[in-house]
């Protein structure tokens, strides 16, 4: 049953800071207190780890602080000590916690057989191999190893990479290296621009 409105009025009224600050109360310490404010507690004094982390969303790499209760994040914000973002978020990534922890997310492989029509769960080590097998399949199918001068090339055109912006410059020159040196593709870009 829901209070009448005048109860709840003078409930409010009489929990409201400001009419024991007109009445002479200092505006610092009780007479700022609400019933509400007494019982709150820090949002992340539950956190038993702290960890650190990247935004996942751009190019600029802004630094995160994930909280965590029993190994799952309960909370992330920007880390004040980063030189990039200074203990800031953008909107995407301060909304970073979704992303982890949305229902749709998907935390296991899936595979659908070509032309098939559903997909069935399998296990990582399976899904790992069958890539690196078309990956090499895809390769050897289109590699050149020479022209036809003899001129030595070693490329394919049948692979391309195209990075994420949150690949930082390390990550970046291990799959140039990998995809151009290991694999002779011709086709990398990356969308980071810094």
């Amino acid at each position: 049953m829901t209070k009448p409105p005048a109860r709840r009025i003078a409930r409010i009224v009489k929990d409201w800071s400001v009419p024991r600050q007109i009445a002479g109360a200092p505006h610092r310490g009780k007479a700022a207190e609400s019933e509400a404010s007494r019982t709150l507690r820090p949002r992340l004094e539950q956190a038993d780890k702290v960890g650190t982390s990247i935004c996942p969303y751009c190019a600029v790499g802004c630094a995160q602080l994930v909280y965590a209760k029993d190994n799952r994040p309960i909370h992330i914000e920007g880390d004040p000590r980063s030189p990039i973002n200074q203990g800031t978020l953008c909107p995407k990534g301060a909304a970073t916690m979704s992303l982890l922890t949305s229902p749709a997310r998907l935390d296991h492989c899936l595979h659908r057989e070509p032309g098939g029509t559903t997909w069935r769960r399998v296990k990582l080590d399976w899904a790992m191999q069958r890539i690196a097998e078309l990956t090499k399949q895809t390769r050897d199918e289109g590699f050149v190893s020479h022209l036809p001068d003899g001129t030595r090339l070693n490329q394919t055109l049948n692979l391309g990479s195209l990075g994420g912006a949150t690949l930082d410059n390390e990550e970046n020159y291990l799959m140039k290296k990998l995809f151009s040196g290991g694999l002779g593709m011709a086709f990398i870009e990356n969308q980071a621009r810094v």
